[in-house]
């Protein structure tokens, strides 16, 4: 592990990537900058979790990873594939 790492960057990406393949968006573009666009919009709208040990990651993972968060960041998410799918930057 590095010396840091933020679990919210961890399971926003997890579920972009859920998310871009499932039914609901195959309409939305799925190319490498759309993607990244969709990861940074949801991370700028979410809180940073921040931690410096496995054993600390592990805690904040389960902590954020219930299904109450989930639904909210999936919020944040959905909101930024479609700004994202409204204006590419490609």
């Amino acid at each position: 592990m590095n010396s840091y790492v933020n679990v919210m960057e961890e399971i926003v990406i997890a579920l972009v990537t859920m998310c871009m393949v499932g039914p609901d968006y195959q309409m939305f573009c799925k190319c490498a900058k759309c993607r990244n666009d969709i990861i940074a919009l949801s991370l700028n709208s979410l809180p940073s979790h921040y931690v410096t040990t496995e054993e600390g990651r592990k805690m904040v993972y389960e902590t954020l990873n219930t299904i109450e968060n989930r639904k909210w960041i999936n919020k944040k998410i959905i909101s930024a594939i479609h700004v994202v799918g409204k204006y590419p930057k490609h």
